[in-house]
């Protein structure tokens, strides 16, 4: 989503129109996003802000994500969370009970606001037997005055304090994209990937078998996509070269 369609709440060049033609074309599709914070309706309101209509079932995060494998992994289990609205309303949803009394899981996400007694808990619940899960390994996020400490900063200080590692759902996990195209009944050889990240998205897209587009309207630089041994099917400016493909 951010670098791709938008970019500080405005939308980015073409976004509009790529997604009204998938529209028109009748293209099943997703909006993904490693930002665990936000509910889909939250994101669709962002999105709608910013001049991009996007209804609230095609948007898929990291949190959905997240509560759509424990929910495979266990059903009807137990989970300590540490987030916020966009995680804690997806694991309710998916049936999870949410509890800080011997969970079968710690689950931990991105939040404004991390509490040290909230890591402290899930520091000792670990230590008690309970699984170490986190929704993407992000270690920054983005914020008007600077860059914040984001859910992969903050599990790496619970795994220096527990010695576990988490299982971290989100991309470049390529279970981020399998899940998604589950959600719409896609299939690898006919499915596409638009990305801004090479160490994110387009690593995971290959790994899940799919054509990967990279813009450079995000984190990745031109002159950076040489650095990594692996390469896009194709490099663009931004969605707006993509319109004509769809």
């Amino acid at each position: 989503m951010d670098g791709v369609l938008v970019h500080e709440e405005r939308a980015l060049p073409g976004a509009p129109e790529f997604l009204q033609r998938l529209a028109d074309t009748g293209r099943r599709f997703l909006v993904l996003t490693n930002n665990s914070i936000f509910t889909p309706r939250d994101l669709a309101a962002r999105l709608a802000r910013s001049g991009i209509t996007v209804p609230e079932e095609a948007i898929w995060t990291s949190a959905l994500a997240t509560a759509d494998f424990l929910a495979r992994q266990m059903p009807r289990g137990s989970a300590y969370v540490i987030g916020e609205s966009g995680l804690t309303t997806a694991l309710h949803e998916a049936g999870f009970i949410l509890t800080d009394t011997a969970p079968d899981y710690v689950v931990l996400g991105e939040t404004r606001t991390y509490s040290f007694e909230a890591i402290t808990r899930a520091i000792r619940l670990i230590e008690g037997g309970a699984r170490f899960i986190a929704t993407n390994p992000d270690a920054t996020g983005p914020s008007a005055e600077g860059p914040l400490p984001a859910t992969g900063s903050v599990a790496a200080l619970i795994t220096r304090a527990t010695g576990a590692e988490p299982y971290f759902v989100g991309k470049p996990n390529p279970m981020m994209f399998r899940s998604a195209m589950n959600r719409i009944s896609a299939h690898s050889e006919t499915t596409a990937m638009v990305g801004d990240r090479m160490d994110t998205d387009v690593v995971a897209g290959i790994e899940a078998g799919l054509r990967t587009f990279l813009v450079l309207t995000g984190s990745t630089r031109a002159e950076q996509v040489e650095r990594y041994p692996f390469r896009p099917h194709r490099v663009v400016d931004s969605v707006r070269d993509l319109v004509p493909l769809v």
